[in-house]
């Protein structure tokens, strides 16, 4: 039984492969000036023709997801078998992009995928007794805080946030790793004060509510990680938060009340900082109005909405787009060149992937016994639903851009490192939902 689960997982991967390896051939067979002496910066000074980078990127990519399979059948491991092929297609779609856009940021996305599948080994490896997690809440908030207080001090700022550290070799932004000690936190003490939180101890108007002691702490964390993006200007990040936090205080205790005033809180703090921040104050008119910015801060979302039209129904056709005139676009906007190029059913297969991402990871966090499981579960999944959300509006100029990354697709180190630890223990924790019987997925 437990074959049947990871015979299904690498039967999944075999489709991924093809359509990693013909994504990249179209590309490497359609751009001739590529072909040409490639310096690989992993191996300092050595030079290698460029088909061996395509080789490299192609094979080694699945191999490596292949090999953690094939590791977790020996080991026992009896997590979702469609998690890890979700990761794969959205992983190789964004190599095939970064190829095609800057193949630089390929070659060192590759080295990041390589690190991430290794995380992803030892979260599911050392980590695997979740419940043990459930005793550090307060250590959560504590590292937390320190993590995003430290760049205010010693950060760099890169696309308007001050939210990197430069540790000389490579940079990380540490609110990537934050929001899952945010998840963490906020799981163990819904899990802890959920009868209190649902019931309530005191009546306002006719409402019950809990009293200061249940409820401060929790508003406390949330509006000291909230006040720190701000300042960092990491309004994405603190967006996601936000958004996380109403989300998973709705799940512990069912009550609409909760998520009605947050919205009202929403609404009161971001008229404040709209009016106290020019940054937010900047984002809020270019999101408006880009027009009479295009000269300046609002060329980058109107070349994004131009590549969004230009790539109609079903695209230019990959590598013949123009997707290279969006600033940033192997980052924020990789998605406007994925539309560009692949077209509308291009798009909506990117979000179809995401949505069955969401979809199982809600199933695993339905199926937990243990409140803490199904909080960690759920906070985690919607973290990754409402990113993915909040990043795709920003572009097509639903939402005011915010800066964050698509996760698995857009370049970056630190997310993807997250996005893997976050694939880890939702994997961690359907294999303790499953219980040995592989039947139950």
């Amino acid at each position: 039984m437990l074959a049947h689960l990871r015979k299904e997982e690498r039967s999944l991967l075999q489709y991924i492969t093809a359509f990693l390896a013909v994504g990249i051939m179209i590309l490497y067979l359609g751009k001739p000036e590529l072909t040409q002496i490639y310096e690989l910066s992993l191996s300092s000074g050595t030079k290698l023709p460029f088909w061996w980078f395509v080789v490299f990127l192609s094979v080694g990519t699945m191999a490596g997801f292949y090999l953690v399979s094939i590791y977790w059948k020996l080991l026992g491991f009896r997590c979702d078998p469609f998690l890890m092929p979700l990761t794969a297609a959205l992983t190789s779609l964004g190599l095939i992009f970064l190829f095609r856009l800057r193949p630089q940021y390929a070659e060192r996305q590759f080295a990041w995928l390589l690190i991430g599948l290794l995380v992803l080994v030892i979260v599911t490896t050392v980590l695997r007794k979740m419940d043990r997690l459930a005793d550090y809440k307060y250590i959560y908030v504590a590292v937390g805080v320190i993590l995003l207080i430290i760049p205010i001090f010693f950060g760099q700022e890169q696309y308007g946030a001050r939210s990197w550290l430069n540790l000389g070799i490579f940079q990380i932004q540490p609110s990537e790793f934050v929001k899952i000690l945010l998840v963490l936190f906020l799981a163990s003490f819904l899990a802890e004060n959920q009868r209190i939180l649902t019931t309530g101890n005191n009546q306002l108007f006719g409402i019950s509510i809990p009293g200061i002691r249940e409820i401060g702490p929790l508003v406390g964390m949330w509006g000291i990680s909230l006040l720190i993006l701000v300042f960092q200007r990491d309004l994405g990040t603190a967006l996601i938060y936000f958004c996380t936090f109403l989300a998973m205080i709705y799940a512990a205790t069912a009550r609409l009340f909760y998520v009605l005033l947050g919205l009202l809180m929403f609404l009161i703090g971001g008229t404040f900082a709209y009016h106290i921040f020019s940054h937010v104050q900047a984002r809020v008119d270019i999101w408006l109005n880009p027009w009479i910015y295009m000269e300046g801060s609002g060329y980058q979302i109107i070349q994004s909405l131009f590549a969004l039209g230009s790539g109609g129904l079903f695209g230019s056709g990959l590598g013949e787009g123009l997707p290279n005139l969006i600033p940033a676009v192997h980052t924020d906007f990789i998605f406007s060149a994925i539309v560009e190029e692949l077209g509308l059913l291009g798009g909506c297969a990117v979000l179809v992937l995401y949505m069955c991402f969401i979809f199982r990871g809600l199933m695993i966090a339905l199926a937990c016994k243990d409140d803490f499981f199904a909080l960690v579960t759920a906070g985690l999944t919607v973290l990754m639903g409402f990113q993915t959300f909040i990043i795709i509006a920003g572009v097509i100029k639903l939402l005011p851009m915010t800066g964050v990354t698509l996760p698995f697709i857009s370049y970056g180190g630190s997310s993807l490192i997250a996005n893997f630890v976050i694939l880890g223990i939702i994997l961690n924790i359907s294999h303790e939902v499953n219980g040995g019987n592989d039947t139950e997925h």
